[in-house]
């Protein structure tokens, strides 16, 4: 069974991938740090299983679920999350994922996970069950998230200026113009109902689309020292 690792820290990845592997029948075929990467990877190496993780640079990993499903429909993936609140576990089943595990579970829960949605079965987390995750997803049929009203690149939008990147960068990093990347900008803080920068921060935060360490600073080249 091939597998696709996406998450943020090498050293978890590693650690990750050694554990897999200790399985006969699994490879750890592609990894990343990035979640954009993340889609091409799937799509590129269409795994039979994608482990992804919430809180990715780039692109965060619900949106990662979204758009590798989308890109390579055969390969079921598993959410790594810290959260187990109701919108994350039903964002992410929404948007494609076959099994959710927080990162508090035994090693072995990953295993039987992984070899779950491989059979095309969905597999929840210790702490979740069927029954409370199917009356979430019913609830949340029923109720409007302002966040399902932005586009796919509105959401990359988002992501890239709540981890502090220009518009001028947004436009290289996604090889659109950088009033394009303005254009965006603005119908993100529109239909979210957000007034400025830290609110927008917040919003990420809230939703687990950054890390809680994670700087909302303007990314700067580092100035050359002068003098002695």
């Amino acid at each position: 069974m091939t597998l696709v690792l996406a998450l943020e820290q090498n050293v978890v990845r590693q650690a990750l991938k050694c554990l897999l592997e200790l399985e006969d029948d699994f490879r750890v075929v592609g990894e990343t740090g990035d979640g954009r990467e993340a889609v091409a990877l799937a799509e590129r190496l269409r795994p039979g299983v994608l482990i992804v993780e919430i809180a990715m640079p780039g692109l965060h990993g619900l949106e990662v679920v979204r758009q590798a499903r989308q890109r390579s429909p055969q390969t079921a993936v598993i959410v790594l999350s810290r959260h187990d609140s109701e919108w994350h576990v039903t964002e992410a089943l929404r948007n494609g994922a076959a099994g959710y595990v927080v990162k508090q579970a035994e090693a072995s829960e990953l295993i039987t996970a992984v070899r779950t949605v491989a059979r095309g079965r969905r597999f929840l987390s210790t702490p979740l069950s069927e029954d409370l995750v199917q009356s979430w997803l019913r609830r949340s049929r029923a109720a409007a998230d302002p966040y399902e009203r932005l586009t796919t690149r509105e959401r990359e939008v988002l992501q890239l200026v709540a981890e502090g990147y220009s518009s001028r960068n947004i436009a290289t990093r996604l090889s659109i113009s950088a009033r394009t990347a303005e254009a965006h900008r603005a119908n993100v803080m529109q239909k979210l109902r957000l007034r400025n920068q830290a609110d927008l921060i917040r919003f990420a935060l809230g939703r687990g689309f950054l890390p809680p360490a994670e700087l909302s600073l303007p990314r700067r080249r580092a100035r050359p020292r002068t003098g002695g």
